[in-house]
Parts: structure tokens; sequence; C-alpha cells
């Protein structure tokens, strides 16, 4: 079975998680992190580098016995060490590191003092009043825990968009390679863009459905087949993932794209649309009586309804059809819009490539500028830099940039806002510097009227430039804070200062409904990759998808400007 990088990131992740969980050594343990973050971000397979024999330890960041590791999992689909800890400790207890606010040390001692190691052991010691007893818990923990088992137990599983693009990906070109097959797209929540992704929904165009049904059943990575007609076909990946297929006849591909990309309101408001013209929608066409009046293509639909195309993303029933029957929708911003990126690292804290690298990779990629922004002092952890390498740094920057044509390195920091709203670093070192980006990484618990006043503080700094991932949330992992997001975005919007899209994808930080709240305010928003590596660029794909969703177009971005325009907005956020 092919091994993508997300299942090699997860054997990592998983081999960090336990030996966290067992006490290790905090380096060994933080090697396993970095490797899996590493891997699951880089933007090509890393199977195809071990069928070459190339050498991994050019990685950022992997040494020969991670070398040796990914190696080992690419070839067999196994790790030996993960399966030693496996052996070690209790076989779901990785499962309670799913739950937001137990990191490996709570659920250490969870394990050690309560004997929990389940998901329903968990929710019954909650119920029991027990966690509460342990240090570092108390009674508003554990009741947020019981909150937080029980939703998990209830929902299905999700995957990250950049996790499930990767097998989308892969199957798609699969099944590319039968001849039968004329066109082919990823529908449902994938091709609109949705943060997780529930499962697949495969379309193909094709006159000959039983070859393409034959080549998809005997894809390597299957692990179960639930069914397999003349039209339809249903899986379950050895990932775990479902993949649904439909074969459609070239004639009706338009409308069935249209159907299984959804969503399911959008859908039904094009239905009413259509029966309200005394008309029938389906997947296999626009119909008045049995006369297909349109069905070909996604715009023939639309425009027989009188609507202009509407971006998938956009499909959500969020006023998207009355904008489209007036022709006001907007024209999103793309990819190609973007002319830099305002907020990566590198080796200078916790990043692994050059500062030379990186500002390569953003020239071969066509940027005009790359600001570099590493963490501030107060994050010891990933080595943040004080004034005095601050200033080292800039100065490397400024003698390189002696050196580039049609291109800047713009001198930057992220900055720590502190507990009370100042900032981790002395005015007189962040005056020198071309943007100040603003971000908390502590405290996330505090309450929405304290969280809310620290963070219009630190916009009221005369020289914050940007709020980056302002509502902190990690998906899945950890929610966003407890603030009055509409007050931030008004404070910025009169302190003059721009809001981050923070395109990692474990973070898609603005929302898509924020990202239209900084529209609808007229505050410009910063599409940034937060890239620790040159893999990391990649990012900038969904964090687009995610504005894109939130109906910005390139005039509502901030790095979507040249250089100069740029320069002198930055230069206006200071007082």
């Amino acid at each position: 079975m092919p091994i993508h990088n997300a299942d090699i990131a997860a054997i990592f992740t998983e081999i960090a998680d336990l030996l966290e969980i067992e006490g290790a050594n905090p380096f060994r343990i933080r090697a396993y992190r970095n490797a899996a973050r590493i891997v699951g971000e880089w933007s090509r397979e890393l199977r195809t580098l071990v069928e070459r024999g190339e050498d991994l330890t050019r990685l950022p960041g992997i040494g020969a016995d991670l070398a040796a590791k990914i190696r080992e999992i690419v070839e067999t689909g196994k790790c030996r060490a993960l399966e030693k800890l496996r052996q070690e400790l209790p076989p779901a207890i990785t499962e309670l590191l799913h739950i937001p606010g137990l990191g490996p040390k709570r659920v250490r001692t969870l394990w050690h003092e309560l004997d929990v190691q389940t998901l329903e052991q968990l929710a019954r010691a909650a119920r029991d009043g027990r966690i509460r007893a342990l240090p570092g818990f108390g009674a508003k923990t554990e009741a947020n825990i019981l909150q937080a088992v029980e939703q998990h137990l209830s929902q299905s599983k999700r995957l990250k968009l950049a996790i499930a693009a990767q097998y989308a990906d892969s199957l798609a070109a699969w099944l590319k390679g039968a001849p039968a097959v004329e066109r082919i797209e990823v529908a449902g929540s994938f091709r609109r863009s949705r943060e997780t992704v529930g499962d697949l929904d495969l379309l193909v165009a094709t006159h000959d459905a039983q070859a393409v049904m034959r080549r998809f059943t005997a894809y390597e990575e299957m692990r179960d087949v639930l069914a397999a007609g003349e039209t339809r076909g249903s899986v379950i990946l050895k990932s775990g993932l479902q993949v649904d297929l439909r074969v459609i006849e070239p004639e009706s591909w338009g409308a069935a794209l249209l159907y299984f990309t959804g969503s399911k309101a959008h859908n039904i408001a094009l239905r009413r649309l259509a029966q309200e013209a005394g008309l029938k929608l389906n997947e296999y066409g626009l119909f008045r009586g049995r006369q297909r009046l349109a069905g070909g293509s996604e715009e023939d639909v639309y425009a027989a309804l009188g609507l202009d195309w509407i971006p998938p993303e956009l499909r959500e029933d969020r006023g998207e059809i009355g904008a489209a029957r007036t022709h006001r929708l907007p024209k999103l911003v793309t990819l190609a819009d973007l002319r830099g990126d305002l907020h990566v690292h590198t080796q200078a804290t916790d990043g692994h490539d050059t500062l030379e690298a990186m500002a390569a990779e953003a020239q071969r990629l066509g940027f005009e500028y790359l600001a570099i922004t590493e963490h501030s002092q107060r994050l010891k952890m990933v080595h943040g830099l004080d004034a005095r390498r601050l200033r080292e740094q800039c100065a490397k920057i400024d003698r390189l940039n002696e050196g580039f044509k049609g291109f800047r390195l713009l001198k930057g920091i992220e900055v720590d806002i502190l507990e009370d709203g100042r900032l981790d670093l002395p005015d007189d070192v962040l005056g020198e510097l071309d943007l100040v980006v603003a971000a908390i990484h502590s405290r996330f618990d505090l309450p929405r009227a304290k969280q809310t006043e620290r963070i219009l503080r630190a916009l009221d700094h005369p020289y914050v430039s940007i709020l980056a991932h302002p509502s902190g949330r990690l998906i899945d992992a950890r929610p966003p804070f407890d603030v009055d997001m509409a007050r931030i975005v008004r404070a910025a919007k009169q302190r003059g200062c721009f809001l981050e899209l923070n395109a990692h994808p474990e973070r898609l930080d603005l929302t898509d409904s924020d990202c239209l709240l900084a529209k609808d305010e007229g505050v410009l928003v910063a599409i940034d990759s937060d890239a620790h590596s040159r893999a990391d660029f990649a990012n900038l794909r969904f964090g687009v998808g995610q504005a894109r969703r939130g109906w910005l177009e390139a005039k509502d971005v901030l790095n979507t400007r040249p250089l100069a325009e740029l320069s002198s907005l930055l230069a206006r956020t200071r007082k």
C-alpha cells in the first residue's frame, strides 16, 4: 500500500505522544514532533524520495535515525519503535489526547492516578467527580473534559483538509490512468474547501462505466468495498477514509458536479428556484418535462436558472444565490494574486531552513517580498529572539537585500502578547522593523472580557501591524479563545492595522465567517503561511481556500499589494 506523508506524520506523532506519556527525554519527544510536522507538511511524497534512493537527511530536522524510520515505514507500512511503545502502554490511551485540554502530561496523570485508559473510563471518572481532586485539574476542568468527551464520542471522524488532499490527489491520479476517464473531480466539502472532510465524493465522466469501476475497486489502498454497481461505488481506504464514486455520462457532468459539490442547503435553494420556474433540477440536468435544458456544465445550469456561476467555496446558502442573480458575486482571491508572505520563520528560532533558503524559495514562487517574523524572547523553548539577536538578524537581512533585484526581505517579528496586553520586546527595537506581527501563545483560558481587553491593548500599541491567528484555535485540538471578535475587528479598523488568516492547516484562522466580518468592516486580511520550512509555503493553498469561503477578493487581502503599496500601508500602522 502506498504510504502518504500523512501516514508517516501520524506514526511520528503517536511515538511522541507515547514517549511523553511515558515521561521520556524531552529532546527525543521534540525531535519526533518536529519530524511529524515537517513530514506532514512536505509538498512532495516522501515515498517517491525513498524509491529513488535519495538522502532523506537533507530534509530539515531529519537525522539518520529518523530517515531510517521513514524508509522502514514506506517499505513495510510499520515502525518497530511504535510497535514496541504500544506494547508498553495501554492500547487506547492515545485516544485521550484527542480531547481538547488533555495533553500527554495530563493523560499520564489520569492513567497513573485513576487508571483511566479509554474515553469511556474518562467520561465515567468525570461523572463520578474523581478528576477534580487531581492536582492541576479542578471542577471546571472536569466539566469541560466531560463535555468534550461526550461531543467527541458523538462525532464521526473527519480529516483536516490538507490530509484529505493527500488521499484525494493520489486516488484521482490513479483513476486518471484509465483510458475511459474523460473528466474527474473531487466534489463535496473537499471542493468547497471546508476545514475538515468526512469522506470524499469522486466524480468521473465516462462512456465506459464498468472500466472505471473496475479500476476504482482495484486501487491498492483499498480496505473494504462497500458497493460497486454500474454507476455508484463506495469503498473504505486502509486509512479509514470512505470514498464514494459516481460515474457520470458527459452530457450530465455539470449537473452532477453541482449536485455532489453541495452544500445541501445550496442545492435545496437551487431546486426551489427551478420549481418556481416550472422546472426540475437533479444530478442528471435541468429539465422542463422530459426536455433537458442544461446539464453539460455548471455554468449552463446556473445560467438557465438566471444566475451567474457561483464558485464552490460560496455554496453554503449564505446570500450567494441573491448575489448571483443580481451580478454582485465577488471576484474571489486566487493563489496567483498573492505577491508575498508576511509570516515565516527560519532556523534562528524554530524554523528548519536558513534565511537564505527561505528567501530563495520565495523568489522561486514569484514573490516580490517575504517578511521574516521569528518568535520573540518569551518563547524560550523555540529560542525566541531577544533585542540583540533580533537586531543581528535585521542586519543580516539588510546585507541580503543589497544583492536582490525585484525582491525584498522585510524585517519583522512575531511578538508575544503578554497576559496584560503588553508586548514581549521593547519599543525601541520594534520601531526599527518593517512590521510587527502580534500573537497570543499562552493563557488561552482567560475570561471573555479579559482576553478581549488583552488583545485590544495589544492592537493599540504604536508598532503593531498584524494580529496573528486571531482566535488561537487549533482545529479539533484546541477551541478558539473566548473573545468578542466583532470588537477586535472594529478596533483593528479604528487603529488601522490588519488581521491574519493563518493558512497552516491546523489553524485556518481566521474562520470564514470572521473573514466576512473583516471584509464588511473594511479591515484587510493577510493570508500567511506561517512557514517553518520551504515546503510550508504550500499552506497558502489552504489559506486562499478559506479566504474564498469568506468572500474575500484580492482587494480585501493585504499581501496582494505590490511592495511599494504594502510598505505604505504598513507605515500607516505606526502611530
